[in-house]
């Protein structure tokens, strides 16, 4: 069944319509490449963000209206987190709104394929709310330490304020290489995706992070995944940071050998 025509940006123009059938199914067949994505996020976010970006496309949802919602379910669980005293029922409530939030994320740039549209604002919009999310997750676990936690040590405060600026540079510089990477040239196949390397990015998928949370109800297994998941984000911006400088400085150097 096709869908109702129609046009679709963040200015409130109103989307095209679809059946949920057949915006599943063309969405099925254009999804980006899995190339340098995590396992979860191939497996469980993308295909989740798949269904929901249907029901939107359903609902004649514009894709920033999903950004909004998305960002809402983040907040509304950080909110929780820094909020409310630490409890098992609080752990399911702010995983089930973090990854909820995570999932709706994905759907909006799906929606926007569906729609056909391609819009440097829900684009801006989407990156500065993820921003802002990982800025106020770590901010939000701060809180909860220091108001609902009775930690071993002050030191245990400087968890997220490591934890913090280290998903920041993750995110934002691979957002910035991508950017600064040259594009392939029209018609170039996709790599394909290495199984090894999406298991590899576990521990920095923001899916992982996100159920962390669960272990909410114990103040001490909390303590120490977190801190575990803040070494491995340390780790893994630190050597990230070596190979894109690499990468984008042999492109430099490719470049003036040529002019």
């Amino acid at each position: 069944m096709t869908a109702t025509r129609g046009r679709a940006n963040g200015a409130g123009e109103r989307p095209e319509r679809w059946t949920y059938r057949a915006a599943r199914d063309r969405l099925a067949a254009a999804q980006k490449t899995a190339k340098g994505v995590s396992l979860y996020s191939r497996l469980v976010n993308r295909p989740l963000g798949r269904r929901l970006a249907a029901a939107a496309g359903v609902a004649g949802l514009t894709p920033n209206q999903v950004t909004l919602l998305s960002a809402a379910c983040s907040f509304g669980g950080l909110a929780a987190l820094a909020l409310a005293a630490p409890s098992w029922p609080l752990a399911v409530g702010v995983y089930a709104a973090l990854v909820l939030g995570f999932a709706l994320d994905s759907a909006d740039g799906q929606l926007a394929r569906l729609y056909g549209v391609a819009n440097p604002a829900g684009e801006w919009l989407d990156h500065v709310v993820d921003c802002l999310k990982i800025v106020a997750m770590h901010a939000a676990v701060l809180v909860t330490f220091h108001r609902h936690f009775a930690l071993p040590g002050e030191g245990w405060l400087l968890v997220p304020l490591v934890f913090q600026p280290a998903a920041v540079l993750l995110f934002f510089g691979g957002l910035l290489t991508d950017k600064l990477r040259p594009k392939p040239a029209p018609g170039a196949g996709a790599a394909r995706p290495s199984t090894l390397r999406a298991v590899a990015l576990l521990p920095v998928d923001y899916g992982v992070l996100c159920g962390v949370f669960l272990l909410l109800g114990s103040e001490r297994a909390f303590r120490f995944g977190y801190a575990a998941l803040c070494a491995a984000y340390v780790l893994y911006c630190a050597a990230f940071s070596v190979r894109w400088f690499r990468e984008l400085s042999a492109l430099s150097t490719a470049s003036a050998s040529r002019s």
